[in-house]
């Protein structure tokens, strides 16, 4: 995409978290269904908005915590997602973080989200379809990073 003309770009900063679980063997992982547009109802990781003065895992673990009510702190980079068109809303910068959970922990939905679940892994991979933005690329980052555990 091309920049055109003298008007500065507005830029937002956006963090997600993947939290991960194995559950019978089969890595899972911690998403919501989107309550609003763009994808609404569509599978996307808990996330949002910086706040101004926030850093990007300050707000992922508020937004994690207001869309599932499930609190983390040990939180991972994962990486920085910022290709120009990733939200159609505009241009946004994404930092994502994983955790890696021992046990499963039950998800409530809230703010964004119309619903919270855990995930099978290989079925959201199946079903890119199903998920909002570019969470499919980062899913797919992330399952990289949890294949090589498996091989540890």
């Amino acid at each position: 995409m091309e920049h055109t003309n003298n008007t500065p770009e507005v830029v937002r900063l956006t963090s997600d978290v993947l939290a991960f679980t194995r559950r019978h063997g089969t890595w899972q992982v911690l998403m919501i269904q989107r309550r609003w547009e763009p994808f609404q109802g569509c599978w996307a990781f808990p996330g949002g908005h910086v706040d101004p003065g926030e850093t990007f895992q300050a707000a992922a673990v508020r937004e994690l915590a207001e869309e599932t009510g499930i609190e983390l702190t040990d939180l991972h980079q994962l990486g920085i997602y910022d290709h120009p068109e990733r939200d159609p809303r505009g241009r946004y910068v994404n930092v994502a973080y994983f955790a890696i959970l021992p046990t499963t922990v039950r998800p409530t939905a809230g703010d964004d989200a119309a619903h919270a679940a855990w995930v099978p892994v290989p079925w959201l991979l199946r079903n890119r379809h199903t998920i909002a933005f570019d969470h499919a690329d980062i899913l797919t980052d992330a399952a990289a990073i949890l294949a090589s555990r498996e091989d540890a």
